[in-house]
């Protein structure tokens, strides 16, 4: 059955007939006037040429262009920030300042004062903004010819394909690339991420990219810190940074920043009352460039660059995770306070040695026909911190008078100049008067290391005065004579060979041939002394005799002793140490880190740990991609206590001496603190060990020791070797290095006394003559005759009888047998009966 109603069907077929005839005409009309007029031609060829350009030339821009699908993975460049030992943040190394946030993080109103201030629109257009467009176009047109810029019209989707894709080359190309990737971007991207990646990444002066880098800049606050008239101030910045972040024209800033208010008002984002009272307030930027946050540790924190960069590479086309594109987050083992206290005592003990040698010539020259020469003395960035001093540079001479400039262009008057200064000296100052006097960085330096035992940590670390005079970092890099530091070494090593702390050594003259065209050699005590009689071993690493050290190293052999400097890593990687006499008393060469990762092996009872300043590295995401402690905890992660023992770690570090051998030349060396060469630390009243060195010359002047908790190493010297003085010694100038640094930290020691490991016997001996004592004890007083040995076990003095104690020992039993015959007697006591400790006499305790 058919359901049409009547004449549906024909007056369907009719309007079909009369489109089809309306179209033949409207063909046969186009057709007349292609042949009858000549326009309509040109009129075609003319849209359909202009139509195949548009083509062709969207074919031509697009076919360069990356993927807007790259933003999806895209990640900025981001500076490695550095933390210390309590998670605080010391240090950032970066080219660019910028910290990147998610959008949750961004306040609602600074959202509002960018979209009012550079696109309106942002919600709802598709990336193109035609009102804004043709604007630029109009303004682009009437600036042809000029040096003007004409004015962007870019939406923000434009800018970050601008500022992340293209590039920011001022041509009409570029920004039809930009409008391209701007519809690509709006198809990827969800708003909320395009303006995420925009406050991200736009420039905004002073080396700031990104809201919160520049936050921290004008305003040093975090972005959830900043006021209103803040925000908006921060808004007008991408249109011209540099010229808005002068303080000359904070008054167009002013103005700029409250017209982006009213428009915030306009668009119904803040109130009249709101936007009133913010245009009132003035721009409240702060002055000059905001000191990013960096402890004054400029070595450890170049030694910890130099490991990332071995690791990671520099820059961004080095690798995912490159020192200044990476975003790592770096924790260190830097302490604050023993920094501090490593870089007072060091500068304090090159000062104290400098005395009043006076002025000792210019750090740098600059030369004067390379240009202004503040100007080059700012790019050389050297600077110091160091009371009041600041480094200049000598722009004009005359007479006993000159001037002097600095790196932010200023000028000042030099009194006193030195006969010796000329125009281009750099030099350091210090406020005198109305004008500047010369002041000496002294030629002297040195190294100072301070490092955990039981981990090898390094918690301090100071290579010199100052690393922004100098980045040569001394106690890493600087190959040294330790002097008699490595004696230290040298006693273990005759430990290790049959030897006692008791072991009775010659102290004289030691001479062995060296060949038919050396000769002999021979060797003496300091000060030339040839020395005489025989001592316990302990005195002689006590009072660091020569003479004895040569003994007992050719008594055990030189091939002995060199074996135990490498496993203690005492030798460096580019000096092959060789088994000759002079290098028991320290003539070959090592560093403050190495000498002071040995004497930590010994505190460690053997077990040496590598100097590590890195504990971990996470990349931008927080996952973990390298650690220095490698050790596993089996059952740490477990989902529920199955109620065995808690999981513990393993002990770090490589076992390279026997645990009592190391103890035993720990406690000698305890007695060097207490009666040998380093008695001025006796008075802090902490259990020390540890060792003073002298180098021929003398050249250098060390101490290495410390307690169960921190080990240091310290020396003074020339970076060339020469003479430093007759009156130069391990004791009166390296150990007040020590002595400050422990002064100057009190909390970091915890009076912990060194623990013996098993299979050490502690006995009682004459520290003079080394034999066993049966009748006395340890007083605790630091020159008395009677002390506590350590001994491994049947390696203590033997128990000799002499005639005084048969005498002694036939008395008492007299004694005994009276008492028996005449019987019990209260409350008599006889002086001569036995006394309650007899087993204790006896032997019976070690």
């Amino acid at each position: 059955m058919n359901d049409d109603l009547p004449g549906e069907a024909e007056s369907g077929q009719g309007i079909t007939r009369r489109i089809s005839r309306g179209g033949q005409g409207a063909w046969a009309e186009i057709k007349q006037a292609w042949e009858a007029r000549r326009w309509f031609r040109l009129l075609f060829y003319a849209l359909g040429g202009g139509l195949l350009l548009a083509i062709t030339a969207w074919f031509w821009l697009a076919s360069d262009l990356p993927g807007a699908e790259t933003l999806l993975d895209y990640e900025p460049n981001l500076p490695s920030v550095v933390r210390g030992i309590d998670g605080e943040i010391v240090h950032r190394y970066e080219r660019e300042r910028r910290v990147e946030l998610q959008y949750r993080d961004l306040p609602a109103q600074l959202l509002n004062a960018y979209i009012s201030a550079e696109d309106e629109t942002f919600w709802s257009h598709n990336g193109i903004d035609a009102g804004g467009f043709f604007n630029a176009v109009i303004d682009y047109v009437s600036k042809l010819g000029s040096d003007e810029r004409a004015v962007g019209g870019s939406t923000i989707t434009q800018q970050v394909a601008k500022n992340i894709l293209v590039g920011n080359e001022y041509s009409v190309t570029r920004k039809l690339k930009e409008m391209i990737l701007a519809t690509r971007i709006e198809g990827v991207l969800e708003k909320e991420e395009i303006i995420t990646l925009y406050l991200n990444e736009i420039p905004l002066g002073r080396r700031s990219f990104g809201v919160q880098a520049a936050a921290r800049a004008y305003f040093d606050k975090d972005v959830d810190e900043l006021a209103l008239h803040e925000m908006a101030y921060l808004a007008i910045l991408p249109r011209a940074p540099e010229e808005y972040s002068r303080s000359a024209n904070f008054e167009i800033a002013r103005q700029r920043r409250n017209l982006v208010l009213s428009q915030m008002e306009d668009n119904g984002y803040i109130t009249n009352g709101q936007m009133t009272a913010a245009q009132a307030l003035p721009l409240g930027v702060i002055d000059g460039q905001r000191r990013v946050r960096s402890a004054d540790a400029g070595y450890f924190l170049e030694e910890v660059r130099r490991e990332l960069m071995e690791k990671y590479g520099e820059e961004a086309e080095d690798g995912r995770n490159s020192v200044y594109a990476g975003g790592l987050w770096v924790r260190t083992s830097l302490d604050i306070e023993l920094q501090d206290a490593a870089r007072n005592s060091l500068r304090t003990a090159m000062m104290r040695y400098h005395g009043n040698r006076g002025w000792t010539g210019p750090l740098a020259t600059i030369n004067p026909d390379n240009g202004d020469l503040t100007n080059q003395l700012r790019s050389s960035y050297l600077s110091v911190r160091y009371d009041d001093w600041r480094i200049a540079v000598v722009t004009q001479r005359s007479g006993g008078s000159a001037t002097i400039g600095f790196a932010d262009g200023t000028e000042g008057p030099l009194t006193s100049a030195p006969d010796a200064l000329a125009v281009g000296h750099v030099i350091a100052v210090s406020p005198r008067g109305d004008g500047w006097r010369v002041r000496a960085v002294p030629e002297v330096s040195g190294g100072f290391l301070a490092m955990q035992p039981e981990t090898g940590r390094v918690l301090a670390m100071q290579g010199g005065f100052d690393s922004r005079l100098s980045d040569f970092n001394r106690a890493t890099q600087a190959n040294r004579q330790p002097g008699s530091t490595v004696k230290a070494l040298v006693y273990a090593t005759g430990l290790d060979n049959g030897m006692t702390p008791a072991t009775m050594i010659p102290d004289r003259q030691y001479c062995y041939y060296q060949g038919s065209n050396l000769g002999e050699k021979c060797f003496t005590n300091f000060g030339g002394s040839r020395g005489g009689g025989e001592y316990p071993m302990r005195y002689g690493l006590e009072q660091s005799k020569n003479l004895m050290t040569v003994h007992i190293a050719m008594d055990s052999g030189m091939e002995n002793v060199i074996d135990t400097f490498r496993k203690a890593g005492l030798e460096p990687e580019e000096i092959e140490y060789q088994p000759y006499p002079a290098y028991s008393l320290g003539s070959g060469e090592t560093t403050v880190e190495r000498i002071t990762g040995a004497y930590a092996m010994l505190a460690n009872h053997g077990r040496r740990n590598e100097p590590t300043v890195i504990d971990f590295v996470q990349d931008r995401d927080g996952k973990v991609i390298w650690r220095a402690d490698q050790r596993e905890c089996t059952g740490c992660n477990m989902e529920q206590w199955d109620g065995s023992a808690m999981p513990r770690f393993g002990r770090t570090g490589r076992q390279v001496m026997d645990a009592r051998t190391a103890f035993q030349t720990v406690h000698m060396l305890t007695g060097t603190v207490q009666r040998g060469t380093a008695t001025r630390l006796r008075d802090l009243d902490i259990p020390m060990f540890g060792k003073t060195g002298t180098s021929s010359g003398p050249t250098n002047a060390w101490f290495v020791g410390g307690s169960p908790d921190i080990v240091a190493g310290t020396y003074l010297g020339f970076d060339t070797p020469r003479n430093m003085g007759g009156w130069i010694q391990g004791g009166n100038t390296a150990v007040p290095i020590f002595k400050q640094f422990v002064t100057e930290t009190p909390d970091h020691w915890s009076g912990r006394p060194f623990s013996a490991p098993a299979g050490v016997r502690m006995v009682r001996i004459n520290r003079r003559s080394g034999s066993r004592v049966f009748g006395g004890w340890p007083t605790g007083e630091p020159t008395a005759d009677v002390i506590w040995e350590a001994f491994k076990p049947d390696t203590e003095p033997r128990r000799t009888q002499r005639q005084d104690e048969i005498d002694a020992m036939r008395q008492l039993i007299l004694t005994q047998l009276r008492r028996r015959e005449r019987g019990p007697s209260a409350g008599a006591t006889d002086a001569s009966e036995e006394p309650a400790d007899f087993a204790a006499e006896q032997g019976g305790i070690y």
